[in-house]
């Protein structure tokens, strides 16, 4: 490929986003600051700094703690300027939330879609998106783009959704297409494991780690691998499937997820399988008042658990792993046991953790890959206006 010049528009654009990506990191800040941080010039910083005033993504402000500034002005985003939305698609619920441009939630709402197919789904967020923003006062055309968690694999090359069987015609739906469509607006959509990856590495327990492991273990199991401080999809979109690593003949008895596990237990807790009582929530409750049988089911979980995290602590040797899941975020029980077993495994253990977000993860994730396609389409819609002022 032949490198071509930078022409003067796409250096300033480039300073542009430069100038923005500071005043989003240490506002409030002046332009002298700014000047010195970037090492463009003061009367090109300007220039920018109008440029981002009429765009209306940021503001002026004073420093009143400094005491007299002499007339200098500093500068700070605005949150306001665009909204976007997020949405965590499970198969019981839809979880579906409204944030700003500095990525603080205004308003979320879950919602049961249990028995739903996926066009129903999407219709669903749609609506779901239009309440959400009646309810914070937003007006809807201020959504600026969307990004969708959805379970399964998310084929890179057209949006298609594969190995989501937990969703009925999910399979194989083109998710992104009919999401954009269902909006009206840009969509990202992406696996919702990796979502929760990149959403522990925005606002969680990842924030301090290069490179992790988000393990969600619940009604399936996926992982979200973040390596040198950016999520690793694989080559087509699948990596983190951690089931198609077991031999099928012993899936069942290696599955850490919620059917599985029953399955398991009822042999252990035959009391409660008779009273048809028995759920993953009650064999936890039922280890923490010391149930001999129900410690059995939990030893078991940790024993599937370790299995899936020693090939990923072997091969990649992240330092962190995250657990989440409705079965994952059991750590008082867990994570003793799962430690105990992982340093018997691998000669360096990453350590072990829960997420710090709970079941807000996805979202987190999303809105995180929401905000970022937000500020990218407002600025490229600035260079491409036919009016664009060129230095």
């Amino acid at each position: 490929m032949i490198a071509r010049p930078a022409t003067s528009s796409t250096l300033k654009e480039i300073n542009l986003r430069t100038v923005l990506d500071v005043i989003r990191a240490e506002a409030p800040v002046s332009r002298a600051e700014i000047a010195r941080r970037t090492g463009i010039s003061k009367p090109t910083v300007s220039a920018l700094l109008q440029d981002l005033l009429e765009m209306g993504l940021v503001s002026e402000t004073v420093r009143a703690e400094l005491g007299p500034t002499y007339g200098a002005l500093f500068f700070a985003p605005r949150p306001e300027a665009a909204y976007v939305l997020a949405l965590d698609v499970g198969a019981r619920r839809l979880r579906g939330a409204v944030a700003d441009l500095d990525g603080t939630i205004r308003i979320r709402r879950d919602v049961l879609v249990e028995g739903l197919d996926a066009p129903r789904i999407v219709q669903t967020g749609a609506e779901l998106a239009e309440e959400l923003c009646a309810e914070a006062g937003i007006h809807r055309g201020a959504l600026q783009h969307a990004a969708v968690g959805v379970p399964g694999v998310v084929d890179r090359r057209d949006g298609r959704i594969w190995q989501g069987a937990n969703i009925p015609s999910l399979d194989g739906f083109a998710v992104q297409e009919a999401f954009e469509q269902a909006l009206g607006m840009p969509a990202t959509v992406e696996n919702d494991i990796h979502l929760a990856a990149l959403g522990e590495q925005r606002r969680g327990n990842g924030t301090a780690a290069e490179s992790f492991t988000f393990l969600s273990v619940g009604t399936g199991v996926g992982a979200g691998l973040v390596l040198h401080g950016e999520l690793h999809r694989g080559f087509a979109g699948a990596a983190g499937e951690l089931d198609c690593a077991v031999e099928p003949a012993e899936f069942d008895a290696q599955d850490p997820c919620a059917a599985s596990l029953l399955r398991y237990a009822v042999s252990r807790l035959p009391e409660e399988a008779a009273l048809g009582a028995l759920t993953t929530e009650r064999v936890f409750a039922l280890a923490r008042d010391g149930h001999p049988g129900a410690c059995s089911v939990v030893d078991e979980e940790a024993r599937r658990i370790t299995g899936y995290l020693a090939p990923v602590a072997a091969v990649v040797d992240v330092e962190l792993v995250v657990l989440g899941g409705g079965i994952g975020l059991n750590g008082d029980l867990l994570l003793d046991r799962i430690r105990e077993r992982l340093a018997a495994r691998v000669p360096y253990p990453p350590r072990i953790e829960v997420s710090a977000l709970g079941d807000a993860a996805v979202l987190t994730g999303a809105v995180s890959v929401a905000t970022r396609a937000a500020l990218e389409q407002i600025l490229t819609l600035r260079f491409a206006a036919p009016g664009h002022r060129r230095p």
